[in-house]
């Protein structure tokens, strides 16, 4: 290693457990300055007083020629690395560390509304899952989860993120191509709604993707064996990066595997025997008048 041991620090979420190593001649008082972007990809990462894990999974050597790599267990980070791509190489590696203990980050929203839990997924296009959720809010529901849900080997939804949107983006995350959150609450109503949380932990009863767009008629199906594990698996792989380009000329390392891959499969036909619905419409009011008419 170059430079000294700087700092070793211990993240959770949940039962799972994450170690970082950073190396340099520069002292760290912490790896990420601000969690505001881990809590809001895996609902609630935390920094444990102690580490007690015996070895790392993430080091960073802070000196020498920006770089990323990957030897099957520890992702090691050299260089002058903005916190952008660091924070979403630890989200990528604590998913897989909260694999191992049965809990499942799924890119979607999770509202209880009449008695029934369900998913609003991200799925391959993610269009409408924040929208779904405020509307189903002015409706009446109970959050569940806005960006993520954690989901248990039994189905529930045990931990989500609480807020709707990402107000702020790091360093090495910058987005021109996304729009401000604010401009489609200001078009659909105005100002931003206010709804209350769910206390519990909840069976997920059914789960909707929804495609909003100005010009879609209201269209409903309910999706056959292979679409719905398609669409949830495109939620779950999502924290995995495998098209993320990290820096210019430096792109996430694989860190998922074919075994990996096996087991997550497994999860997620046993998770789509419950019902999925695609749900095409205009605006997030009339998605919500086309979920009323399933539950």
């Amino acid at each position: 290693m170059n430079g000294s041991l700087q700092l070793v620090e211990e993240m959770s979420a949940g039962a799972a457990r994450l170690r970082i190593d950073v190396y340099g001649a520069q002292p760290r008082e912490h790896v990420l300055d601000d969690m505001t972007f881990l809590n809001y990809r895996l609902a609630d990462v935390r920094i444990e007083p102690v580490a007690t894990l015996p070895r790392p999974d993430i080091v960073w050597n802070q000196d020498g020629e920006k770089d990323i790599s990957y030897d099957g267990r520890v992702v090691t980070f050299t260089g002058p690395w903005p916190a952008g791509p660091i924070q979403k190489v630890i989200v990528a590696v604590l998913a897989l560390r909260m694999e191992q203990v049965g809990l499942h980050p799924s890119h979607s929203a999770a509202v209880n509304y009449r008695g029934k839990t369900f998913l609003f997924l991200g799925g391959e296009s993610n269009h409408g899952k924040s929208m779904g959720l405020i509307e189903a809010g002015v409706r009446g529901a109970l959050q569940v989860a806005s960006e993520t849900t954690v989901i248990d080997e039994a189905g529930r939804a045990v931990k989500g993120s609480v807020e709707p949107f990402l107000v702020k983006r790091t360093e090495g995350t910058e987005r021109s191509d996304k729009a401000a959150p604010n401009r489609g609450v200001e078009k659909f109503w105005g100002d931003m709604p206010t709804w209350g949380m769910y206390e519990g932990v909840p069976d997920i009863d059914l789960v909707i993707v929804p495609a909003i767009d100005g010009n879609f008629d209201p269209a409903t199906n309910q999706l056959i064996p292979f679409e719905s594990q398609f669409q949830f698996l495109h939620s779950l792989q999502n924290y995995f990066l495998t098209n993320e380009l990290l820096a210019p000329g430096h792109v996430m390392p694989m860190i998922d595997n074919d075994e990996l891959r096996r087991q997550r499969a497994g999860f997620v036909a046993r998770f789509c025997e419950r019902p999925f619905f695609f749900i095409r419409a205009a605006t997030p009011q009339v998605l919500l008048d086309e979920v009323e008419k399933i539950l």
